[in-house]
């Protein structure tokens, strides 16, 4: 039986992760469950699963139950000092770190839903679970997919490269031009997956796929020369890789996030699909091009950030941030987020910087974009 800590519960990653715990009530046990708000939405999809400890961690609650935690203190405190085997950490950006730097300081293996953990201290993550001997282990399908295909692989200098699929998201055949055009109601209409509007949002822009470029960069030690992004629409393929003598392994499924979280809590085991199986003759035809850095730019500026290493992800992750929650407000247009974190990066950069910097410096470029869209 497998003790979880599942943070981020009423988001779409924190559901499906419930139904795996559901399908499999033999293997994994909820020991600590926690959201943001939303409780009574957290009450529901929790309902019949024993679970130890609940936590509402927004600043917002006023719950009665004395039962139930309240606070981010009360999570970092049961995170340290709970018994569990894994931490799956679901919560949406940089508010995420904070728990992932705390599973693994505690001796814990994460599953690591919060890309932004690694986009913004990357070095500084890999280097805490090196130091505690903790796994840390993908929950994204693309880094999940590269995980497996990399499995049984003797020596990383037989790969030549790794190569990170893309839906395109809805407006890959959109001419430049229309973008000026798109609604918010148009951004949030993805074409494969059923995501929480932040991630679809940023899959619209291409913001997240250059965000999982930085975050495989540091997954899997490959430097960026050697990481390919390539447009498949039909997101059947979650990833690939090459090796040196030119052949390409992938991993295949239908697009459902529930496979790489069981693989994640699961791992190294394999164990019966919570998910349906797929049905390869279904699949009528497997499409590839390159992206269009012109109509995505994000993407183009991730691997430049990335490069940059120093705070640089750190300020295009949390002016994306920003720019993403004033769109969906509709205080600004689609076109305007790559302008707000194009402006941000003029910045001068601070190479090393350790956690206070990296959260003071979130904090701060959030708190100068949102004041200017008051």
């Amino acid at each position: 039986m497998k003790k979880i800590a599942l943070l981020g519960a009423t988001g779409s990653i924190g559901q499906s992760t419930l139904e795996v715990v559901r399908n499999h009530p033999d293997r994994f046990q909820i020991v600590i469950v926690s959201s943001h708000s939303k409780f009574e939405l957290l009450q529901e999809i929790t309902k019949g699963i024993p679970i130890e400890h609940i936590v509402m961690t927004g600043n917002e609650n006023t719950i009665t139950d004395p039962s139930v935690h309240q606070g981010e203190d009360a999570l970092l405190e049961l995170l340290r000092n709970t018994d569990y085997d894994i931490l799956l950490n679901a919560v949406v950006g940089s508010a995420g770190l904070k728990y992932t730097v705390s599973g693994l300081e505690s001796g814990h293996d994460v599953a690591l839903a919060n890309k932004e953990s690694m986009v913004i201290a990357g070095e500084i993550v890999t280097e805490i679970a090196r130091k505690n001997s903790c796994i840390i282990i993908p929950v994204d399908s693309e880094h999940s997919a590269i995980m497996q295909c990399l499995n049984g692989v003797r020596e990383r200098s037989q790969v030549r490269k790794v190569i990170l699929t893309a839906s395109g998201g809805p407006f890959h055949n959109l001419k430049k031009e229309a973008f000026k055009n798109i609604t918010l109601r148009d951004a949030l209409q993805h074409p494969n997956w059923a995501m929480g509007n932040k991630i679809t949002i940023d899959s619209a822009t291409m913001a997240n796929k250059g965000l999982e470029v930085i975050e495989a960069h540091y997954l899997f030690d490959m430097p960026y020369e050697d990481i390919d992004v390539i447009i498949h629409p039909q997101s059947i393929i979650h990833s690939m890789i090459e090796f040196i003598d030119g052949s390409i392994i992938a991993q295949l499924s239908f697009p459902d996030m529930k496979i790489p979280i069981q693989y994640a809590l699961s791992y190294p085991n394999r164990i019966r699909a919570t998910a349906e199986y797929t049905d390869l003759s279904q699949i009528h035809e497997l499409t590839f091009y390159k992206p269009n850095y012109e109509k995505f730019p994000l993407l183009k500026l991730a691997f430049e950030v990335g490069k940059a290493k120093g705070i640089m992800p750190t300020i295009f992750n949390a002016a994306n941030e920003a720019a993403v929650t004033l769109f969906l407000k509709e205080k600004i247009s689609f076109i305007e987020i790559p302008e707000i974190i194009e402006n941000e990066l003029s910045r001068n950069n601070i190479p090393n910087p350790d956690l206070e910097t990296i959260i003071s410096i979130d904090t701060e470029i959030k708190k100068k974009i949102f004041n200017a869209y008051k």
